[in-house]
């Protein structure tokens, strides 16, 4: 049976109401506008200048959403009403979510998304503005330059890795020279290399006593990430096997709590190394 607000030609009957996911989600401009308003009541002119619109375009909008209870109209200002504010408090994390997968769409959608733990899958919004850090074939197995430069300047470093890179342990030992105040962990197979091939500077690293050393003994699903007072460069397994190097680079205060945070979450499976 058809809706009674659909004609049998699959149309929306006029005068009928549209959906709240749609009148919501549909237009940026009416995004904009609930979201505004959750700052308290505004004006139609502090509204067209927020928007940078006009009375002609803004009127019909707020007609639209005054129809739904979602804005009422005191006098001469607009507010959002207390369904309105229901909604649009639990707005910005999924927008945000929406923002993070599309600017980096490609990346996201080849990942193995298994690896971030749920409670930092929910704030994947706090990843806003990443820089996708792509290296071509003639630097395929090269840092890249921006995150070394960054790292030597941090003076708090978290790091984990399940895939070895040789020069992990020389930038390491070069910062805690400098007394970074330094946390590491690893993988079982990537501690074993490491033990293997830099032994000796390995235990020069540990002795330091602002460097931390431990292992992670599961199957972390994740290749790997730094996050450190500075920068946050996170590194998703990709859905197939081959491993690319691709990584994500972000300076925002909320990616680098999210990073922590990630670091804290799975410290919390990880063993303490001593000695080597």
């Amino acid at each position: 049976m058809l809706s009674p607000h659909y004609n049998l030609f699959g149309g929306v009957r006029i005068g009928a109401k549209i959906g709240l996911t749609e009148l919501i989600l549909r237009s940026e401009k009416r995004r904009d506008l609930l979201i505004f308003l959750k700052d308290g009541p505004k004006s139609i002119d502090e509204i067209q200048a927020h928007l940078h619109v006009n009375s002609v375009y803004i009127l019909p909008q707020l007609k639209k959403l005054k129809d739904r209870n979602l804005v009422i109209q005191k006098d001469h200002t607009y507010e959002l009403s207390i369904m309105g504010k229901a909604i649009v408090d639990k707005m910005p994390p999924l927008l945000e979510t929406l923002e993070v997968f599309e600017d980096n769409f490609d990346y996201w959608s080849q990942r193995n998304l298994e690896g971030i733990p749920p409670v930092l899958r929910s704030r994947i919004g706090e990843l806003k503005d990443c820089k996708l850090i792509r290296p071509d074939l003639s630097h395929m197995f090269e840092l890249d330059p921006e995150y070394v430069e960054n790292l030597l300047l941090s003076r708090k470093v978290f790091g984990f890795s399940s895939y070895f890179h040789p020069s992990f342990i020389p930038l390491y030992l070069e910062l805690a020279k400098k007394e970074a105040e330094i946390s590491i962990m690893l993988t079982e197979p990537v501690l074993k290399r490491f033990k293997t091939d830099h032994l000796e500077n390995l235990k020069t690293l540990i002795n330091f006593g602002h460097v931390s050393l431990s292992l992670f003994t599961k199957d972390p699903k994740l290749a790997g990430f730094t996050v450190t007072d500075r920068f946050l460069l996170l590194t998703v397994l990709p859905k197939i096997k081959f491993f690319e190097h691709e990584s994500l680079l972000s300076f925002r205060p909320e990616a680098l709590r999210w990073g922590t945070d990630l670091f804290s979450h799975l410290q919390k499976e990880a063993v303490q190394i001593k000695e080597i």
